[in-house]
């Protein structure tokens, strides 16, 4: 049976683990050429090797996106394996540089300078190789993964808030000038996302929080990488410069706390 991205050669960075490779998988069974990438190679090999035992054609490029030479080669390497790429999903995200993150006052330089690295100039050096190649084609799809936070900011979070900001910016800045050569652009917030692995440890009291914050239950990387899915997909066409919550309905949860 074909899949809903037949045809589609797809880049998703940040895919060795987490939700990237949640979305790495589920593009795959979809029928894409998935490439694979991230800092981690035996991780990147893990997340192929399943891939490929599944049926599904992928393969890793390993790529430091603050690195400009890195990021750019990646694209190319991606261009020559499978073909001009037509979706990009835009996950990488490094945890240690957010977990550094402070009030605007006590953020140091250096961290500023490597979030908007990891977050935003390396997101866009990809969006420059690839776009070329889906002008060509006519017709591609990018989708930034950003943070509630570029919304309803979290406290000690300025540069991670400011950074998410900047990609859904950029998500209707390209709708606006390059919707017509057939590239759409949209940006998808998670809201917390449950990991099995991350989360068996917690406190009933951590677990009865997470709940509180949904009006459903909380998201999985599969909830998430489903709606990824559909916007790279065929089926969002209309779809372009928009900003998708897939948090559970937890972007409202303070108006069922207070009734």
């Amino acid at each position: 049976m074909t899949g809903r991205l037949a045809g589609e050669v797809a880049v998703v960075t940040g895919s060795t683990a987490g939700l990237g490779k949640e979305v790495a998988r589920l593009f795959a069974a979809e029928s894409a050429c998935t490439v694979v990438t991230g800092r981690n190679t035996a991780r990147g090999d893990a997340v192929v090797a399943e891939i490929r035992a599944a049926g599904g054609a992928a393969t890793f490029f390993r790529a430091d996106l603050t690195i400009e030479d890195e990021a750019r080669g990646l694209m190319r390497a991606a261009a020559a394996a499978y073909g001009p790429v037509t979706v990009l999903v835009n996950n990488a995200v490094a945890p240690e540089v957010v977990a550094a993150d402070r009030k605007l006052l006590e953020v140091p330089p250096e961290v500023w300078q490597r979030m908007y690295e990891v977050n935003v100039i390396g997101a866009v050096w990809l969006m420059q190789e690839a776009m070329p190649g889906m002008i060509e084609v006519g017709h591609g799809s990018i989708v930034n993964i950003s943070s509630r936070t570029a919304e309803r900011s979290s406290p000690k979070l300025a540069a991670y808030t400011a950074s998410k900001g900047a990609m859904n910016a950029l998500a209707r800045s390209i709708t606006l000038d390059y919707a017509r050569q057939g590239i759409r652009c949209n940006t998808v917030q998670p809201g917390y996302i449950v990991h099995e692995e991350r989360d068996a440890d917690m406190t009933p009291e951590r677990v009865r929080y997470i709940t509180d914050m949904s009006l459903t239950r909380p998201a999985t990387a599969r909830d998430v990488a489903y709606a990824i899915l559909f916007l790279a997909s065929h089926e969002a066409e209309c779809i372009s410069g928009v900003t998708l919550q897939v948090d559970g309905g937890s972007s409202f949860a303070r108006s069922r706390t207070m009734d």
